[in-house]
Order: structure tokens, then sequence, then C-alpha cells
């Protein structure tokens, strides 16, 4: 691999079963697709999930490796050249907040699903792609990294400044 640069897709699911992510990236659709973009490396964190990946792909040229918890997976986004998430809030403005390309994937069987309004809302910014399990393949070969927006967070000290009025805190 001396001749090609290491580019690693860090797929999160966080501390939730999301098999149907799991399977997706799984796919020889979805591997062929990050193959075709130029990753070499593929880490899924797999949760509480009970499919378990394949290790390597049709091709062996894209290498696979999976866990299920880690004490933190810092590192590994800040490593990565893409994230592939669940629609959790923290595990998404984590992954803005390092400036890292972010595809988030929605888990339709969750109830009241809010965290798609989120993810949707983010990709209507460009800030980050959204799909489905099913549509995952399709948004890795449609993606251009160059129409992301990055994310710059507000600032919150006027809603503290107000907070503290209220409260009858001094303010600065």
């Amino acid at each position: 691999m001396a001749d090609r640069e290491r580019q690693t897709v860090f797929v999160t699911v966080g501390t939730t079963c999301f098999d149907a992510l799991v399977m997706a990236v799984d796919s020889p659709e979805v591997k062929n697709a990050l193959l075709q973009k130029g990753y070499t490396n593929l880490l899924i964190q797999m949760g509480r999930g009970t499919y378990v990946p394949s290790k390597g792909s049709g091709d062996a040229t894209l290498q696979v490796d999976h866990f299920t918890f880690s004490p933190s997976i810092a590192d590994n986004m800040r490593t990565a050249s893409l994230v592939i998430s669940h629609a959790g809030s923290g595990s998404i403005f984590e992954t803005l907040r390092l400036a890292k390309p972010l595809i988030v994937v929605v888990n339709e069987d969750l109830m009241d699903n809010h965290q798609s309004e989120l993810a949707e809302e983010l990709a209507e910014r460009k800030h980050l792609f959204c799909a489905r399990p099913q549509t995952l393949g399709e948004t890795i070969g449609a993606m251009d990294l160059g129409t992301l927006v990055p994310y710059v967070p507000g600032d919150t000290k006027p809603v503290v400044t107000l907070i503290n009025k209220f409260l009858g805190f001094p303010v600065d």
C-alpha cells in the first residue's frame, strides 16, 4: 500500500443497535462505491448490534475491520478521511467540529425519529450528506466533498448572558 495514501472510512452506530447500517456498509455495493472514491480502509464500530461484518471485501484492496465498543472513538474520528454515522446529535456535532466529511444514516426503525430532522436540516445547509441504509451506496457514489460547507458553531455568549440576567447573576 506504499503507492496509495491511506484513506480511512470510520463508521459509528454509537451505543445503539443499528444492524441495518452495519449491513449496508458491509454490502458489495457500498464497498465498491468506497473503493471508487479512493478509500482504502473501512473501520466499523458496530455497537450493540448482532450482525458481524466480514473482514474482507470482494476486492482485497479495501481493508475492513470492526469492533463493538471503545472507551473513546475520538481518535478514530480524528484520523478518518470520511465518517459514516448514525443520526445521534453527539456524533454529528463531534464530527462536524473536527471538520470531517460526514454521511449521516438515519435509523428509520426508531419511533418519533427527531434525529432525521436534525440530519436533514444539516444536509440542506450542506454541512453533511444524509442517507438511509438502502441509499448509502448511491449517496457515496454521488457525493462531491467539494460541495460541503464547513460547520461553524454558534456563539453561546448572548444566550448565557440572557440566562444569567434572568436568574439575577452578575453579567460580565
